[in-house]
């Protein structure tokens, strides 16, 4: 039984390590390319503002809608409770304030990364842009992508270049991600983010 027991603790341990590689791997990754869609993953905001993090994001989307990789940008994201506006408006709003035409901005709702994925997939299916790029954090781009794909897209790695949360104060997210992902590929992506 010892034996079973160690070699099970063994067995997690290993999985953690190897997942928590292709974890920051990933997140290295940096692939822009034509596609339909760049996908902002939602983040905190606060009355209409996009939190540091948000900014991030949305200036990397930004960046690579002038670069011409994309015409549509679908930015995601709900409220919470008392808010004003949704994650999505707050990003629609900051968005269009450095120039980007309302028209090529949708909005998908969601309080969380499958919620925000499952829900712009069928429009952005519909319209046939299918290929994204997905734009979220280094930490968070394997989790994304693997959502994305389990939804019918098409996602590559296109993470925020300049994200507020880097260095040592990176590493919790970094170790969240890691059992989120770890969890995720057994139980579905789905269910974990139910879970929360």
């Amino acid at each position: 039984m010892l034996r079973l027991v160690t070699l099970l603790a063994v067995a997690v341990a290993v999985y953690l390590a190897v997942t928590a590689v292709q974890v920051w791997k990933t997140g290295q990754r940096y692939e822009p390319r034509a596609a339909g869609a760049i996908v902002v993953m939602g983040a905190a905001q606060y009355d209409g503002v996009p939190s540091p993090d948000l900014r991030a994001r949305l200036d990397q989307a930004a960046l690579l809608w002038h670069q011409h990789y994309a015409t549509t940008l679908m930015v995601t994201g709900s409220k919470e409770p008392g808010d004003l506006y949704t994650e999505a408006q707050a990003s629609a709003r900051y968005l269009e304030s450095v120039g980007i035409p309302a028209s090529d901005i949708l909005q998908a709702g969601g309080r969380n990364s499958w919620d925000n994925l499952s829900e712009a997939a069928p429009t952005l299916l519909a319209r046939g842009e299918g290929t994204v790029l997905v734009v979220t954090d280094k930490f968070h781009e394997a989790r994304s992508l693997a959502i994305a794909s389990s939804v019918g897209l098409t996602p590559y790695p296109t993470p925020a270049q300049h994200s507020p949360i880097r260095g040592f104060a990176a590493v919790p997210y970094y170790a969240k991600e890691t059992v989120g992902v770890a969890v995720g590929r057994i139980i579905g992506f789905d269910n974990l983010d139910h879970l929360a």
